[in-house]
């Protein structure tokens, strides 16, 4: 992590060096220079020092050291460049008064920075030379310690090899599964992987197909090759493969193997296995070219030989596959079987392996934050079975399950394979990876939120030829394929939505973060105090006796639901960080916005959400550094002309949601000034309120990086201005738009529509489905709702390539429509929706043919089911919402009838009703194979 922090610091000193030569003087530019020169040496034994460095306490405490300098340095140029910015702001008559009062009032302030800057500069010296001294980072270290890391981490997977199968749990569907492609597929050469996080079980799992004497009787050799991330040479890989191709004979075939060398050795394998049945298992592979360098010593012959691979990385298994190969995702425990396990191993003494009543519920809480994972569930309940079994000894292993982690002998191997996909992570993700740790450990993460936070706080490098949210989505996508972050919800088009951390492995990065004092969440007055010189804080709840301590070096500050936060508060609070990069106060009840945040110069990410806050005052305009501004839900309904200052504003999002259900257009959103246009690194702006006799829909033209755009209130007269401002966003891959009540929107003159949109919201009535929208081959979600429309739009819409999701809401005022044969043929959710005069829906055999969802609610002349909905072979949900009751008895009868063959493929069909404000859901029937059965009402909270 140490390394990321120099590599964002360098870049720092880079333009201070550059912006600021004039400035500095020639006695303090050459400090900054021998400081920068200096950590540049020390960013490149740092990334060399990423993979061995863990468990060298000499290069430990060295790393520390530089992290610790580092903050400091970078404290200290943020600070300098403050006083720039405060120097620059002397204008006017006064001018030279100011300066003269300023200079007297802050020479003691400035006298500091330079007492820091020289010891920064002596700590630098102090650093580089003690590393020469004590002589560490060298090969011969690197070597002793990669030979000692690979012996630890050979006896931790031991354990797994020699485990016993009637000591397993789960272990027989996943175990079949492999075996039968193992010996299926006739005589084609297959190659398949098993992915999943660490501690899952997947050596166990192989380990016993491999044993299985079906498998062995099936192949004529078998290898069994562990790769772990110590990557070897290829020739020792090459021999250690010989010699168990050696060791299955009575007398060895290939000999004179250990003086052979490079393509030698590989072609002696390759030309061994030439007429045989081979299997090969590679477990715990780390990277690709590792498995590059052994692949093609494998004759992919017609004898029906497999190769299977063992990985955490998701993208390295699915780039191995070949031939008849498949990615087989291994899967956490489900509760029953993790029960099972847990008590196995908890209750070892007990003969019947029951838990007491009395534990019961505690060693539920405790089997909850395993989450199914095998290596946990083993490792925790190996701890308690040596405990008392009293509730008090049980409850102080739950409440103090992170500090067990570090010292109990029980727990360590476990924490140690976790972390290991940590201590290995690329320098650039280390940060990235960390910064979870300060979100509750209770919900998802809404990853466009994280990437904007990572993006404010300098973890993300740039990159020629993409955008920064670009990289650091990548950052992002990287850690899930490493299997240290899970998808909790993707959108239509499988992009992560939401994102978590395994509860374990959350505690693992908050041990390390309370460490290096990188972080801190604090929910009550009796947790223990944060360093001073800690840089990321999580404030949860009312308890804002917080406020009153000193973080001068703290860059983010989440203060989530803070109810009791008083204006007065906030003004101390504010004074006192001035570094402060991220300020979140999302839920947080004040209805002022609090001046003082003005002077945050270095502040980039500002989160008003939800707050009660109702204008912007236009001294924000002093928040230079802006990028994200967060309004969504407070009662802010126009922006100062003061906004358009924030040059670097990349996302601005101000609009709330009415919940009035019978409003058509529920969106409101804020009056912006003119000259918005001047605002071009805007990526995300929404909604805006298109104001009749201003320029602002012309402005929009000059957002050429906008990627989403929502705008509301539009009239007719707008179409044009619109039109020629979408067709200079090239970047655009979400629009937005919704008429004023009573106007039309008008949209034909678009001659090119933006190549990448994505998705298309249009609220209003149309005169006619706009010519463009065929032509959006990228299209993935689209929703038309009060449009209208006399002519059918499926005609327009079916061939769209990629469309995904399509939402008709009193879009469509015919009679009949029809779902012709080939036509949408990747849809996945269908909305009809309060189409008043739609009395029938045709489904001919061909089309639609991947929909999962069918929603059909308030369309009030709907005859009957869609005509051929027995073709909809995928559909897993049919749902009915708010419709007339002759219609739901004509379903009920259908379902009882003898049509009822037509839903059996169906799995849930069922009516939402409207009981008392309050939505209900009655399922109708839950098909199988023909059968149904009566289920009493629930209740439902969405529709």
């Amino acid at each position: 992590m140490a390394d990321s922090a120099v590599g964002f610091l360098l870049g720092k000193l880079d333009r201070l060096l550059q912006d600021e030569l004039r400035l500095l003087g020639q006695e303090l530019h050459s400090d900054f220079r021998y400081i920068k020169d200096e950590l540049e040496t020390m960013q490149a034994v740092l990334r060399d020092a990423n993979a061995w460095a863990e468990a060298d306490e000499t290069t430990k405490a060295w790393i520390k050291q530089v992290k610790s300098v580092v903050h400091d340095a970078e404290d200290v140029v943020d600070e300098f460049v403050l006083r720039v910015e405060e120097q620059k702001g002397w204008h006017g008559p006064f001018r030279f008064l100011r300066k003269i009062t300023h200079f007297i009032k802050h020479l003691r302030a400035r006298r500091g920075i330079v007492t820091r800057i020289l010891e920064i500069k002596t700590t630098v010296r102090d650093i580089s030379e003690r590393r020469q001294r004590y002589d560490f980072g060298s090969a011969q270290t690197q070597a002793s310690y990669s030979n000692s890391t690979r012996n630890a981490w050979h006896d931790l997977r031991g354990d797994a090899l020699l485990l016993e199968e009637t000591e397993l749990i789960g272990i027989e569907k996943p175990r079949e599964e492999l075996i039968s492609w193992l010996m299926g597929s006739g005589s084609m050469f297959g190659v398949a992987s098993v992915v999943g996080m660490a501690g899952l079980g997947k050596t166990t799992l192989l380990k016993k197909v491999y044993d299985n004497p079906r498998v062995k009787k099936h192949f004529d050799n078998h290898v069994w090759l562990t790769a772990s991330q110590n990557f070897k040479r290829v020739d020792e890989l090459m021999r250690e493969i010989i010699k168990q191709l050696n060791e299955e004979r009575a007398e060895p075939i290939l000999s004179g193997f250990e003086a052979k060398t490079g393509t030698i050795l590989q072609l002696m394998v390759k030309n061994f296995l030439q007429n045989s049945r081979y299997v090969f298992v590679f477990d715990d592979l780390w990277s690709m070219p590792t498995w590059e360098a052994v692949k093609y010593a494998f004759p992919r012959n017609p004898c029906g030989s497999r190769i299977i691979i063992t990985t955490r990385f998701a993208n390295l298994a699915s780039s191995c596959i070949e031939n008849c190969g498949y990615v087989y995702n291994l899967q956490p425990l489900s509760p029953k079987e993790s029960w099972t396990l847990f008590c196995k191993k908890a209750f070892i003494s007990n003969d019947e392996n029951s838990c007491p009543a009395h534990l019961e519920q505690l060693s539920q809480n405790l089997l909850r934050r395993c989450e199914g994972l095998p290596l946990a569930i083993v490792a925790i309940g190996g701890l308690l079975s040596i405990k008392d079994n009293s509730m008090m000894e049980w409850q102080m292993v739950y409440q103090s399950l992170g500090s067990e982690l570090e010292s109990s002998d029980k727990l360590k191997s476990m924490e140690r394979v976790l972390s290991l996909s940590y201590d290995y992570l690329p320098y650039y993700l280390k940060t990235c990876f960390l910064y979870l740790g300060i979100f509750p450990g209770d919900e998802p993460i809404e990853c466009m939120r994280l990437i904007r936070l990572w993006m404010a706080e300098g973890f993300i490098e740039e990159k020629r030829g993409k955008t920064i949210e670009e990289v650091a989505e990548s950052y992002l996508i990287e850690l899930i394929n490493r299997s240290l972050i899970q998808i909790a919800e993707k959108t239509i088009d499988g992009r992560v939505k939401l994102c978590r951390v395994h509860d374990l492995m959350r505690e693992i990065i908050l041990s390390k973060i309370r460490d290096e004092n990188f972080g801190a969440i604090v929910s009550n007055a009796s947790d223990k105090k944060p360093h001073e010189k800690i840089r990321h804080l999580s404030i949860c709840g009312n308890d804002i006796m917080w406020l009153n301590k000193s973080f001068p070096c703290l860059h983010s500050l989440f203060m989530v639901g803070a109810s009791k936060l008083s204006h007065s508060s906030t003004r101390t609070l504010f004074c006192g960080l001035r570094l402060l990069k991220v300020l979140d106060l999302r839920g947080s009840r004040f209805v002022v916005f609090p001046n003082e945040l003005v002077d945050l110069f270095h502040l980039r990410y500002l989160s008003l959400r939800g707050t009660n806050v109702k204008m912007l005052p236009n001294c924000i305009k002093k928040l230079k550094n802006l990028e994200t501004l967060d309004l969504k839900d407070t009662c802010v309904s126009e922006l100062p002309i003061g906004i358009l200052k924030l040059q670097r504003l990349r996302h601005l999002l101000a609009y709330r949601y009415r919940r009035e259900p019978d409003q058509p257009f529920h969106i409101s959103g804020f009056k912006v000034p003119n000259g918005i246009g001047c605002l071009v690194s805007l990526q995300k702006f929404c909604f805006i309120r298109a104001e009749q006799g201003t320029s602002v829909i012309r402005e929009l033209g000059r957002l050429s990086q906008l990627r989403r755009l929502g705008i509301i209130e539009m009239r007719r007269g707008d179409g044009f201005d619109l039109c020629s401002a979408i067709e200079k966003m090239n970047n655009l891959r979400s629009l937005n738009l919704s008429a004023m009540t009573g106007e039309c929107l008008s949209l034909q003159s678009l001659s090119s529509p933006p190549l990448f949109l994505q998705r298309l919201y249009l609220r209003g009535c149309l005169e006619a489905l706009p010519h463009w929208i065929s032509a959006l081959h990228n299209l993935v979600s689209m929703d038309l709702r009060g449009s209208m429309l006399i002519d059918d739009p499926l005609e327009a819409l079916q061939a769209l390539p990629n469309l995904l999701e399509l939402n008709l809401i009193q879009a469509y005022s015919g009679e009949t429509l029809c779902f012709k044969e080939q036509g949408f043929q990747k849809i996945k959710i269908l909305k009809l929706d309060k189409l008043r005069r739609l009395k029938w829906v045709e489904l001919e055999k061909g089309a639609v043919p991947q929909v999962e969802k069918l929603y059909i609610q308030r369309c009030d002349y709907l005859l009957e089911v869609p005509c051929g909905i027995e073709h909809l072979t995928n559909l897993k949900e049919l749902k009915f919402s708010n419709m007339p009751t002759d219609f739901v008895a004509k379903v009920q009868c259908t379902l009882q009838g003898e049509d009822n063959w037509k839903f059996a493929h169906i799995p849930l069909v069922y009516l939402v009703k409207s009981v008392e404000g309050r939505s209900k859901r009655y399922p109708l029937t839950r098909l199988g194979l023909g059968s149904s059965e009566t289920v009493t009402p629930e209740s439902h909270s969405q529709c």
